[in-house]
């Protein structure tokens, strides 16, 4: 079957899908209108089966993928669509061969009633135990979709993560706004936006973290709200944290600040560095925070904890003032690294950036009294002292762009070489893996120091 074709069969199935649900959603079970849209469904699904075993419709960031094609514009034909199934946790349907019409009716009234789910006896019921009635159709499988990391990004990829971090800023200055201005974020944005952006914490995590060392000091609150949730969503990540808790750890990351909002302009954007009495009003933010996400509905529990807690240190110092725990949140001590990290490197008016090496040495200088330091030892090992997309010089004088880290030897990376050591762009750049070359002594290189892509008019990422 050809490209065009693939395209055409697999919207007509979507949109039979759509349609079916949107018909149940007008009408009454035993409308003609809704059993016609069924049937048109079932219909579909039956001719695509003759060919194929199965087929599979997957939710990929704001993608609707049908087998391997992947839809276009698929928000703004399928916005309702995407949105029901998200709102289930659902990220992959799969109809076998032998698929009924009856299971095809059960998966469509539970998408579009999960409030009252075939089979279920008690109105009301959850999104999650709506997902049980579905678990015994023999020939439909609903579930999430497993992405591995890629190491490697074409540059189409790099270009779409770039459109995501951009959208997730946008996003993340909605959430923001709505806070200030209606007393609450609103959580469907935010949560729309925290199942892409773990999506891509899932399939190319590398690529993602080099995104949030962009830094715009114009919307350094929204790059921040959207860097901490990526790499607290990272962290956890590298933990073996997955699912639907993957996800309340990104959102908890998104809303850490969220109490600023009702923190008095004149102290938020003050250029330079507050003063006492300033500086008690701005720690108010993390009892306003906690009590802005408790009052939201539908803000997973241990948002509002990691609002509250998120300036807590381990050796019981930190704000609120007064407050102590046995033993922080793990949420919050991923959260709390992620924003002491992501602040310390972001060029402010009263602040510069301080390198990676800098900031890890910060964090682990207090041995253990405010940060975890088997947890710092982690987020050293995910980042490195030269986090992927940095552009670094080596020790022969030659010009590179980290593309991965060496987690037994952070100093170590995978880089690509683009300068040689008198500083010529080289037309076909070179990738080194840093590590491997200590076997060879007389090869060994390393790197010595971080360099600004500005002052060589390059940008590192379209070498990732």
């Amino acid at each position: 079957m050809d490209a065009t074709r693939q395209m055409r069969v697999a919207d007509d199935f979507v949109r039979r899908l759509a349609a079916a649900i949107r018909g149940l959603q007008l009408y009454s079970p035993g409308h003609p209108l809704v059993a016609r849209g069924l049937g048109a469904l079932a219909e579909t699904c039956s001719q695509l089966l003759a060919d194929e075993p199965s087929i599979t419709i997957g939710i990929v960031g704001a993608d609707i993928v049908v087998g391997e094609v992947a839809l276009p514009k698929s928000r703004e034909s399928y916005g309702e669509l995407l949105r029901r199934i998200k709102r289930l946790g659902i990220e992959r349907i799969t109809f076998d061969r032998g698929v009924t019409p009856d299971e095809i009716n059960t998966l469509v009234t539970t998408i579009c009633h999960p409030e009252r789910p075939v089979g279920k006896d008690a109105p009301g019921a959850a999104p999650s135990d709506a997902l049980e009635a579905l678990e015994d159709l023999p020939h439909i499988r609903v579930g999430r979709i497993q992405l591995e990391e890629r190491v490697d990004t074409s540059a189409a990829d790099m270009a779409a993560i770039r459109r995501l971090y951009l959208e997730a800023s946008n996003v993340a200055e909605e959430v923001w706004e709505a806070a200030r201005t209606e007393g609450r974020p609103d959580p469907r944005e935010a949560q729309n936006l925290i199942e892409q952006l773990s999506q891509a914490v899932a399939q190319n995590r590398t690529a993602l973290l080099a995104l949030t060392a962009l830094k715009e000091y114009d919307n350094y609150t929204f790059t921040h709200m959207v860097n901490v949730s990526i790499l607290t969503m990272a962290q956890a990540r590298a933990l073996g944290i997955d699912g639907g808790l993957l996800r309340e750890f990104g959102l908890a990351g998104l809303m850490h600040d969220i109490g600023k909002v009702r923190t008095p302009a004149e102290i938020l954007r003050k250029p330079d560095r507050l003063t006492d009495s300033e500086m008690n009003v701005m720690r108010r933010h993390v009892v306003d925070g906690a009590e802005i996400l408790r009052r939201t509905p539908e803000i997973p529990s241990i948002a509002p904890v990691v609002a509250f807690e998120h300036h807590l240190r381990s050796d019981g110092t930190g704000y609120p003032v007064g407050v102590s725990r046995p033993k922080l949140n793990l949420a919050t001590m991923l959260c709390s690294i992620a924003d002491v990290y992501d602040a310390m490197r972001s060029q402010r008016a009263y602040q510069g950036s301080l390198p990676t090496e800098r900031i890890l040495e910060v964090m682990k200088r207090a041995d253990g009294h405010q940060f975890d330091q088997h947890l710092v030892r982690r987020f050293t090992q995910l980042l490195g002292i030269y986090p992927p997309g940095n552009l670094v010089l080596l020790d022969d004088g030659a010009v590179a762009v980290v593309l991965q880290v060496h987690a037994p030897d952070p100093h170590r990376p995978r880089v690509r070489v683009i300068m040689d050591g008198k500083r010529r762009r080289l037309l076909t750049p070179v990738d080194i893996n840093l590590f491997e070359e200590q076997s060879d002594p007389a090869k060994a290189r390393k790197v010595v120091a971080p360099l600004d892509p500005s002052e060589y008019a390059i940008d590192p990422l379209t070498y990732l």
